[in-house]
């Protein structure tokens, strides 16, 4: 097989509004306290050739994703069912993901985004040479806690010491899949790829520092630590998933940056030493678009919770937190009121699910913010021997929630698909999880039984 990985810059200028942790909050960012980076990896075997950037960002739109695999594909010839458009999810650089109120939106930043994605790609494929894949599966403790079935994050003293677990471990990722790619020629480390479930985030409302969370912190360490490799950060399934340092004063947030990033990437660092070679000489692309049912809520329900954040918006003494979250919900419940007015179908939600299987490994992605439990019953049946399911792919569509949390509702399930102007889903578990594993099945059609063991 071929692989090879390029990185470019996408840190936005001093000055941008930073997206994350709600609405309205005038986030303009101070300075650059490390950079963000679009790393692509490219593959190439059996005559196809694939391509995956991870992007330090908090997500992407769906016309930011076209426009990337536009630009790639013209220059690289690689089908844009073959490029795969990802976000670490980090609630420290600009607005990127089409989050109505979440930070200024810089329309020159947007401009020039897809252009700087898609180099990343190009560069990789134009570079491709013949590499020898590895895996190893690396212990990663210490790092997230279950925001919705255990606990909030613990007292910071707590939380940064060597010896914290959360309480539910296995509520969370507590290990990490590393994937390292070495230079057939020369014997140096090419690249890796780290998976690994867990918002990144580690700061708060008030920092205004750009950075790309733990995650991106990490992977800059360890190509610091090995100069002319590229890590890429795959994030997993976060929707429900914190790190265990977050919302804490920018004064104690950015030093225990530094140390989550550091705990994050001990275990990356593991995984690249115990790596084993595996066999990956099979690449298969597979790309649908899946419709995911929405609930039935009809127009005068709509109408009704908009008379609701109306009043708020108006009540005598309404704090201003309170007003800037019902604006948003305010802004996005106008939006569906107007498509049902207009007699759009709001029934099913379109949604590309992608999946690349390289020798053992299926990448299976979507745009989702997807809780653990889903990726849970995906690893369960999926035929792939390293199945990694990737939420923020491809686009950003809210939370896909699990069936519990579905059906206790609130924020996750019901608030943040009206904010962005969408219906709640109404089974989004058991349709997630079965787009999901149709995907792994059409990439394991053809994959040579030799090649599906690590």
């Amino acid at each position: 097989m071929k692989a090879v990985f390029f990185e470019v810059d996408i840190t936005p200028r001093v000055g941008v509004g930073l997206c994350g942790f709600g609405p309205y909050l005038n986030r303009m960012s101070i300075g650059v306290r490390d950079p963000l980076k679009a790393r692509a990896a490219a593959f190439e075997a059996d005559g196809t050739r694939a391509v995956i950037v991870s992007c330090d960002l908090i997500a992407t739109t769906r016309e930011i994703v076209e426009r990337v695999k536009l630009l790639a594909g013209e220059k690289t010839g690689v089908p844009a069912d073959n490029i795969m458009v990802h976000c670490t999810h980090t609630h420290s650089g600009p607005n990127t993901g089409g989050y109505i109120g979440w930070g200024n939106v810089d329309e020159p930043y947007l401009e020039i985004l897809p252009g700087r994605l898609a180099k990343a790609c190009i560069g990789a494929v134009e570079r491709l040479h013949d590499a020898v894949p590895a895996h190893a599966v690396s212990p990663c403790e210490g790092v997230g806690v279950n925001r919705q079935y255990d606990q909030d994050a613990p007292p910071l003293a707590e939380c940064l010491r060597d010896d914290w677990r959360p309480a539910k471990p296995e509520l969370t990722d507590t290990t990490c899949q590393v994937l390292k790619f070495t230079d057939a020629a020369t014997g140096r480390l090419a690249g890796f790829m780290a998976y690994f479930g867990c918002h990144p985030v580690v700061c708060c409302q008030t920092t205004r520092y750009i950075h790309g969370d733990f995650a991106g912190v990490a992977m800059n360490l360890l190509e610091r630590e090995n100069p002319g490799s590229v890590g890429l950060f795959l994030q997993g399934a976060q929707g429900d998933v914190n790190s265990c340092v977050v919302h804490k004063p920018e004064q104690e947030a950015l030093p225990a940056l530094d140390i989550i990033a550091a705990r994050f990437a001990a275990s990356v660092r593991a995984g690249l030493g115990q790596a084993r070679t595996i066999k990956a000489d099979h690449l298969k692309c597979s790309s649908t678009i899946r419709m995911f049912r929405s609930k039935d809520i009809p127009l005068s329900r709509i109408k009704e919770l908009i008379a609701a954040q109306v009043a708020v918006v108006h009540a005598d003494g309404a704090s201003d937190g309170a007003v800037a979250m019902a604006v948003v919900l305010m802004t996005g419940l106008r939006g569906i009121a107007a498509r049902l007015e207009a007699g759009e179908d709001l029934s099913r939600q379109a949604a590309e699910v992608q999946g690349i299987r390289l020798g053992p490994v299926a990448f299976l992605g979507a745009p989702f913010e997807i809780m653990q439990a889903i990726k849970n019953d995906v690893r369960a049946a999926a035929k792939a021997p390293i199945p990694l399911v990737m939420g923020l792919t491809n686009g950003q569509m809210g939370y896909a929630p699990d069936k519990t949390c579905a059906a206790e509702g609130g924020y996750a399930a019901d608030t943040v698909p009206m904010i962005c102007g969408r219906l709640p889903y109404r089974n989004i578990h058991q349709e997630l999880v079965e787009a999901l594993l149709d995907a792994d099945a059409t990439l394991d059609k053809d994959a040579p039984r030799d090649a599906s063991t690590p």
